[in-house]
């Protein structure tokens, strides 16, 4: 079963190496920093790291984010990465590395257009890793809600994430599978699937979830959360 998950965004501007000293979302890291720290001290046998991609596959756990694919400036300064391996699981990986954890991992990619039954199954299934699961979930919100985000300005993006913010507080995992994936989609929320396999694995045994981080820099939802069952 998964005694306790994590939220955090995609962003790349978690990876230290990719922006250097200056941190372009003040508090945003230490707030992701946190929340796998306190999944760690949960003690799980096993963490599953789940992301959007572009499909849904299966890496290997010593796969790693290829960080000079996204910055070739850092090519024979960074080791080498995994070629393919998508941004939202490489940087649930980076965490878990920067967190010193080095126990079992399973790394895991949804599509970002998976219909949500295929997202619950795949959580259903990540319940079934062991008696002690832990569960990292990479995504973001929506991407316009500020005319100078990357989306532009769609007036539904904000009580989109609202509605999603409120799900994780209330513990409400049927919010969460109940979203739409066509306006997720309109909206740029490439955190849905993801969310949604967090519904599966988690289902009624969900608690009331603390949030850590909920803001939109640079018209960008970020939301960091922790959820015990």
């Amino acid at each position: 079963m998964i005694i306790r998950s994590v939220l955090c965004p995609s962003a790349p501007l978690l990876a230290r190496e990719l922006t250097g000293r200056d941190e372009p979302v003040p508090g945003l890291r230490a707030a992701c920093a946190l929340a796998v720290a306190r999944l760690l001290d949960a003690g799980p046998d096993v963490v599953a790291v789940v992301g959007g991609a572009a499909a849904s596959a299966s890496w290997a756990p010593g796969d790693r984010l290829d960080l000079a694919s996204y910055a070739p400036a850092l090519r024979g300064r960074v080791p080498a990465g995994t070629a393919g391996l998508p941004l939202a699981v490489g940087l649930g990986a980076l965490l878990l590395d920067t967190a010193g954890y080095d126990g079992p991992r399973v790394l895991r990619a949804v599509g970002e257009g998976a219909p949500a039954d295929e997202c619950l199954r795949l959580g259903a299934s990540l319940a079934g890793l062991g008696a002690r699961a832990g569960l990292l979930v990479m995504g973001d919100g929506t991407a316009r809600r500020t005319p100078k985000a990357p989306g532009h300005f769609d007036e539904r993006a904000e009580p989109f994430d609202v509605s999603v913010e409120k799900a994780l507080r209330s513990g409400d995992m049927a919010a969460l599978a109940a979203l739409d994936a066509g306006l997720a989609r309109d909206l740029m929320a490439t955190g849905r699937a993801a969310w949604q396999v967090l519904a599966g694995a988690l289902g009624a045994a969900a608690r009331p979830g603390e949030i850590l981080y909920s803001d939109a820099p640079f018209g960008v939802s970020y939301l960091v959360a922790v959820l015990d069952t």
